[in-house]
């Protein structure tokens, strides 16, 4: 993964839930601006959830597969996401072979729904084919806590 919406991994259970944080600062470049001041566009905070979605399949076989997004039944925001917002990223696992995972989850701030998405359908691929091993495993050790790897 390139662009890294995700700060950290708090807790994960293989094949079926992962909870992740991404702690949100005016400094990043992902702002959109609008009356009221900077927003998080609705297709980034949807993309956190789907990375995090991608690191549960890449912890969850050893970092093997990883997800590639194919479709999202139903995605809805409820409220906008200003800079300084900690966003709480759930998702589970409603099924999962090694071909394909249907996912839901949700973001919040402060206990607060801001987004729900429901049948987040992903390709499973090799991990090797889109990023160097080493790579994914020094990032995987870092998202969990483990600070920098050599």
């Amino acid at each position: 993964m390139r662009f890294h919406l995700i700060d950290r991994i708090e807790s994960w259970t293989p094949h079926r839930h992962i909870a992740a944080r991404k702690v949100t600062s005016v400094d990043e470049d992902l702002w959109q601006p609008v009356g009221a001041g900077p927003v998080l566009p609705f297709g980034l905070a949807l993309e956190a959830l789907c990375q995090s979605a991608t690191w549960l399949v890449m912890l969850s076989t050893d970092h093997r597969l990883r997800a590639a997004l194919l479709a999202v039944h139903e995605a809805t925001a409820h409220r906008e996401i200003v800079p300084g917002d900690v966003l709480r990223i759930d998702a589970t696992v409603e099924s999962m072979n090694d071909e394909a995972a249907l996912v839901d989850g949700t973001v919040t701030v402060d206990g607060e729904t801001v987004l729900e998405a429901r049948g987040i359908l992903c390709a499973l691929v090799a991990n090797e084919r889109l990023d160097d091993p080493a790579d994914t495993a020094r990032m995987a050790h870092q998202l969990q806590g483990g600070g920098p790897v050599r």
